[in-house]
């Protein structure tokens, strides 16, 4: 898919999603305060798209990716794939849907059953929704063995004989076995060597163009992100702040955040200069988030309004939306 700004007919459309964990306290464990770990995040991801999702760890990236899965149970919002609102199906129709989602978690190992061979893993899906015969599905198997760079001989291992990469690499061949349309990738590289992530990036790139697979690629490092994604989506203390196609965003950022985190990537060259970005403070508690733009506490650039008046994002320049009152 070209990298582009508004999509039009999205395949996956997320409208106000918020998700609040009470914390109960007390003999009887009655709620008191909330974690505000997601709170009004609206996006959407074409057909063939990736959506890179990008902040500092413990901003509700991961948590927006569960509950589009239904993994957890929104406290509101809406999620729609494909047009349908399947943000309220019980747990047959969700069943369905589920194979039209897919998810590559960041751990490959404890993501993996330790008891069952690679094969079983992978085979999994097959059996739980009663596809084909015990033939059909170990050539089935086998197949996507082959399509992930492993061999069909290692079908009867087990993961822990197994490198990070190949468990990874087993992790997507049973996200891919029921044909998704969407795959959510939690920060599914994070854990690997920096030459074996390249591999694996490499690998759902081709898969995406093979299969039209559409991902939301949750991660905190920029570099896969830019590699990977069309547009970029930056999230603070369960917001979004800015979304912009991935060229954009990375030229010319348009919120402070995303200004800040891309000044903390390190430049290959030594010699290289660029403007320094120094934040303030710590980040806040999502238990109790700063009134008005929740990053005002630590923008250089905060005035009286930042802290009073939450900001809209609004388009800036085609495709990038900006959660800040300064643009």
């Amino acid at each position: 898919m070209p990298e582009g700004g508004i999509v039009a007919s999205p395949l996956l459309e997320v409208r106000d999603l918020v998700k609040h964990f009470p914390i109960r306290r007390g003999l009887f464990g009655r709620a008191g305060a909330r974690v505000h770990a997601v709170d009004g995040v609206s996006l959407a991801i074409g057909h063939g798209e990736t959506l890179g999702l990008v902040g500092e760890s413990g901003c509700g990236k991961s948590t927006v990716g569960k509950v589009i899965l239904r993994l957890i149970e929104p406290t509101s919002g809406t999620i729609a794939l494909d047009g349908r609102d399947i943000t309220t199906l019980d747990t047959g129709a969700m069943r369905a849907v589920r194979q039209q989602m897919q998810v590559v978690f960041q751990d490959p190992y404890s993501s993996l059953n330790p008891r069952m061979t690679a094969g079983e893993i992978v085979g999994e899906p097959f059996i739980n929704y009663a596809i084909g015969t015990g033939a059909e599905r170990a050539e089935k198997v086998a197949a996507l063995f082959r399509r992930v760079g492993l061999r069909a001989e290692q079908m009867a291992r087990y993961p822990h004989e197994f490198s990070g990469g190949q468990r990874q690499r087993l992790g997507i061949a049973r996200a891919l076995a029921l044909g998704p349309r969407l795959i959510i990738g939690d920060e599914p590289v994070s854990a690997l060597d920096v030459s074996v992530q390249a591999q694996v990036i490499n690998l759902m790139m081709d898969l995406q163009e093979e299969y039209g697979l559409s991902y939301l690629f949750i991660a905190h490092d920029l570099a896969v992100v830019e590699h990977i994604s069309h547009r970029v989506a930056v999230m603070y203390l369960g917001k979004i702040v800015e979304v912009a196609p991935k060229r954009t965003l990375f030229a010319t950022p348009g919120h402070p955040y995303t200004e800040a985190l891309l000044a903390s990537v390190p430049l290959p060259k030594p010699r290289a200069r660029r403007k320094r970005v120094t934040l303030r403070g710590d980040v806040p508690s999502p238990v109790s988030p700063p009134s008005g733009c929740r990053f005002h506490t630590r923008c250089p650039y905060a005035v009286a309004r930042c802290a009073q008046e939450e900001p809209l994002l609004r388009e800036i320049a085609p495709g990038q939306q900006v959660a800040c009152h300064l643009r």
